[in-house]
């Protein structure tokens, strides 16, 4: 553990939406939800005005649609948001040679390494200040809370405390004392099914986890997890900033309290996981070419099934579609009943390709057997909601909505007041679509991911 508060954590605030906010001057100030915009897609960020309304990240998109029915509904624009990472990452490097990206929007920075030695609580809270300031001047208004600590668990907690907008510097020492009344969510690695877990020994908070045994808590979760919650409740962690960590998948498993059997019972869980696993991939701001659902039956063994595209995807129902195809392939499995479903993506690029044939769908069981290959086309996306647009009479702006063969376009820019808005056929040989590109050198650098 280190002896001075040296590890600073900081996390754009609602990223995805506060870049549509910034260049979208219309937007500023109201509800905007960036996230895959189907009826079974979920919410990647929430603008604070949504958040006002129960909105948030994970959160299925209908639900967010019924709680704020008259917000923004954006599908993303990912060039935007590696080009503001990059000029955030930027600065971060001008701190310190170790920097550590966890997604687009957050960063854990070793202050030590860059050669600070003055970590008083004063000297901190200016650097912090000053980091803030050049944030929000670099990005053009964007603004970032940041925590600084002895360690990667509560320097990343300060920055949450912080938010938005905010700084907060743990003094050494104190850290087990301000995280006694956490609840257990709060821990990295602590999820629903974990949470669940924990409560059913009466653990709901950090200081409850203090008291448990070890012996329980091996019992519930299993050797590793418990000795990682044992320390990290007393605030123990002496994980060091890695500038070169590289993650490989994205995956999302859940643990049934009795075994599953049926399709109906399962199809809808793979759906969900898939969208969340994609909200996740797309807060990466990488594609991915390789789908796979995992499936642990009562007996233990383990079956999986993977399909590889030929194009890469982010979008809930590419993932989707592949994962409830590769559920299916498994039917014959069920009937054994399943005590753990996974999804996952791996096989990351930093480009999109629209063309999704798919090449290879491999099972992963005792067989080992290779499956036919189905080639299936993917129709183009064309105009969605939130992209940028450009038309040879009016100018730049973005795309406001979309249908019936139509497309209606806001013609303003982060430089211009609201604009007006215009609808035209979506053919219109003068509008084009106008994506920001940024080349591999620009973006964050593949596979960084939210722990």
């Amino acid at each position: 553990m280190r002896a001075e508060a040296s590890i600073l954590h900081l996390d754009l605030d609602a990223f995805f939406a506060a870049v549509e906010q910034r260049d979208k001057p219309s937007l500023r100030g109201k509800p905007v939800i960036v996230g895959g915009i189907s009826g079974r897609g979920v919410v990647s960020t929430a603008s604070y005005e949504a958040r006002r309304f129960g909105v948030h990240s994970a959160m299925p998109m209908h639900e967010a649609r019924r709680l704020c029915p008259n917000a923004a509904y954006l599908s993303g624009r990912f060039g935007a948001y590696r080009l503001a990472s990059k000029q955030v990452m930027a600065i971060l490097h001008g701190l310190s040679p170790l920097v550590e990206p966890m997604s687009l929007d957050e960063a854990f920075v070793d202050l030590a390494a860059g050669g600070h030695t003055d970590f008083s609580v004063e000297a901190l809270t200016a650097l912090a200040a000053r980091l803030r300031r050049d944030v929000e001047r670099v990005t053009g208004g964007l603004t970032a809370s940041v925590g600084i600590a002895t360690s990667k668990f509560v320097a990343k907690l300060a920055s949450e405390e912080a938010k938005p907008d905010g700084a907060v510097v743990v003094v050494a020492g104190t850290e087990a004392d301000r995280i006694a009344f956490l609840n257990v969510r709060a821990i990295p690695g602590v999820g629903p099914a974990t949470a669940e877990r924990l409560a059913r020994l009466g653990i709901r908070t950090v200081v409850d986890l203090r008291r448990a045994t070890a012996q329980e808590l091996r019992r519930e979760l299993g050797s590793v997890t418990a000795e990682w919650l044992s320390q990290v409740a007393c605030a123990r962690d002496d994980r060091g900033v890695s500038a070169s960590r590289e993650v490989k998948s994205i995956s999302l498993e859940d643990t049934f309290e009795s075994d599953l059997t049926r399709l109906d019972q399962l199809e809808p869980l793979v759906i969900r996981d898939a969208a969340l696993v994609a909200a996740r991939l797309r807060k990466t701001g990488l594609f991915a070419r390789t789908i796979t659902v995992k499936l642990k039956l009562a007996d233990f063994t383990i079956h999986t099934r993977s399909r590889t595209l030929l194009g890469a995807v982010d979008s809930d129902q590419s993932v989707e579609r592949v994962a409830v195809d590769l559920l299916g392939e498994q039917g014959r499995l069920l009937a054994q009943g399943v005590r753990l479903l996974g999804v996952a993506v791996s096989s990351f690029t930093s480009e999109a390709q629209e063309t999704l044939f798919e090449v290879s769908a491999a099972r992963s069981d005792e067989s080992r057997v290779e499956a036919a290959r189905v080639p299936e086309r993917h129709r183009g996306r064309g105009y969605r909601p939130g992209d940028d647009v450009t038309h040879e009479q009016y100018g730049p702006g973005w795309v406001w909505g979309t249908g019936l063969d139509l497309v209606t376009v806001r013609f303003e820019t982060a430089a211009t007041g609201p604009g007006p808005i215009r609808t035209f056929r979506v053919d219109d040989p003068q509008l084009r679509s106008t994506p920001v590109v940024v080349d591999d050198e620009a973006s964050v650098g593949p596979g960084w991911l939210d722990e």
